[in-house]
């Protein structure tokens, strides 16, 4: 009479086990996602571009240090992941008065963002529906709560320099550990952007600029 419970016990136990290090390591990896968007020209040939430069007026310190003229860790930080990431890609650093052909400029900042957790701890979803509720009656999905928490978001624009036209840009946002971007945080954000660059465009009219 005991056997066939015996026989289910260990599978399910694993089941459950299973589960348990799914959810874990979702929840680990909360933070490592990256939200990352592009928007970009459809007109322009990127495959044509093969050298690039920063741009003239960018600023040396996005973070609002207490001084100007030098740049601060995630300035250098930024910088060096875009040199690399556009380096990979072929495309050449060159100076600011070489004629490249694009600029490339970036802005950074940290924001106080809340999130409804999902009331449902096996909700495939992961998150509430951030407040709108279900039904139409403004409650959130599964009763979830609020929480606080830092979000990093760095933007990335591709300038034609010839143009001086904004021909690329790219976007992306994660949640932080603290209240700056780290050093493994921003070379994962700008690589999350630059993953979109350059574009796949099917819908790229003959008539290129």
């Amino acid at each position: 009479m005991n056997r066939i419970p015996q026989f289910l016990a260990r599978p399910v136990a694993l089941a459950v086990m299973g589960l348990a290090l799914a959810l874990g390591a979702s929840s680990c990896a909360t933070t490592a996602n990256v939200a990352a968007t592009s928007d970009f020209d459809h007109a322009v040939n990127f495959r044509a571009y093969r050298t690039w430069a920063w741009y003239p007026k960018q600023a040396n310190d996005t973070e609002g240090g207490p001084a100007r003229g030098y740049e601060s860790f995630t300035d250098q930080r930024i910088r060096d992941a875009v040199t690399k990431d556009l380096a990979a890609k072929g495309m050449t650093e060159v100076a600011g008065n070489a004629s490249p052909d694009v600029y490339v400029a970036y802005s950074v900042r940290v924001e106080n963002k809340q999130q409804i957790a999902g009331g449902y701890p096996y909700s495939p979803f992961g998150y509430g529906y951030g407040g709108y509720g279900y039904g139409g009656y403004g409650y959130p999905y599964g009763g979830g709560r609020a929480y606080n928490y830092k979000a990093g978001t760095v933007i990335i624009d591709i300038v034609d320099a010839k143009r001086k036209e904004l021909a690329w840009r790219g976007t992306g946002q994660a949640q932080l550990d603290q209240n700056s971007i780290s050093e493994a945080e921003t070379y994962r954000i700008v690589n999350s952007v630059l993953g979109n660059y350059p574009p796949n465009d099917d819908r790229r009219p003959s008539a290129v600029r």
